[in-house]
C-alpha cells in the first residue's frame, strides 16, 4: 500500500483545522504518526487520543513515534514508550525514530521489532533517514532511507539493492520543499517546512489542490 506517512507534530488543541485536513484525507495516507511529546509524554493526553479515535474511524493507521536515539536508548525505556502508544492512543504500529543504519546494531533492533510485534504493532517503520544496511529490511515493513530537505534529495541516489524489494517498503520524509515538489518513493511526505522543526507543517499535497 502506497501513500503518505504523515508526521504531523502540532498538538491538536492548536491546530484542530489542520488536523481535520489530516483526517479528511484518509483514503490518501498509508498511516499517521503520533508524537505527543517526542514520544507519548509522560501520561495520557485526551486531545491525542481523540485525534487517534478518528483517524481509526476513518481507517488511517495510527503509528506511535519512539526515539530510540541511535541505538543508546536503553530497551526497557523504548518498550516504555512503546507501550504508552498502544495503552493510550490504541496506537496500531510504531515509527521507530534516529535508527543506525550500520550493520553493527541490527541484533538490537531486531529485538525491538520483534517486542513491539510481540505488544501488537501491526506496523513497523524504521527511520533510518538514510539507506541502511540491507538487513533491516527483514526487520520492518517500511524503511524511511532519506530524512532531510529538498536541495539535498534532488541529488540522493539509490543504490541497487533496493531494487529487489516492493516499492511501498521504502519512504522518504522531504522538508523544506516547493509546492511542486514530488518525492519518489512510494511512501513519502514532502513537506515546506524547515529549521529545527520541520514537520509542525502539513505536506503539501493537503494543502494544495490535485492536479
Amino acid at each position: 500500500m502506497s501513500g503518505l506517512l504523515v508526521p504531523y507534530y502540532e498538538h491538536p488543541v492548536e491546530r484542530p483545522a489542520a488536523w481535520d485536513a489530516v483526517i479528511a484525507a484518509a483514503p490518501r495516507l498509508y498511516g499517521v504518526v503520533i508524537n505527543p511529546a517526542s514520544g507519548p509524554g509522560t501520561a495520557p493526553d485526551p486531545a491525542f487520543a481523540a485525534v487517534a479515535d478518528r483517524l481509526r474511524e476513518a481507517g488511517v493507521r495510527v503509528v506511535g513515534y519512539v526515539d530510540t536515539d541511535y541505538g543508546r536508548r536503553p530497551h526497557a525505556a523504548v518498550l516504555g514508550d512503546l507501550l504508552a502508544h498502544r495503552d493510550w492512543y490504541a496506537a496500531d504500529g510504531v515509527f521507530f525514530d534516529q535508527v543506525s543504519s550500520g550493520p553493527d546494531t541490527l541484533p538490537h533492533y531486531g529485538r525491538l521489532t520483534v517486542t513491539a510485534r510481540a505488544a501488537g504493532a501491526t506496523t513497523v517503520v524504521l527511520n533510518h533517514g538514510v539507506h541502511p544496511h540491507p538487513t533491516y529490511t527483514e526487520l520492518a515493513d517500511v524503511l524511511v532511507t532519506f530524512e532531510g530537505p529538498w536541495d539535498a534529495y534532488r541529488t540522493a541516489g539509490v543504490p541497487s539493492w533496493t531494487a529487489a524489494h516492493p516499492p511501498e517498503r521504502f519512504c522518504h520524509l522531504v522538508y523544506a520543499a516547493p509546492p511542486d515538489a514530488q518525492a519518489g518513493a512510494a511512501i513519502h511526505c514532502v513537506v515546506p517546512g524547515t529549521g529545527a522543526h520541520p514537520w509542525g507543517t502539513l505536506p503539501h499535497a493537503l494543502t494544495t489542490a490535485p492536479r
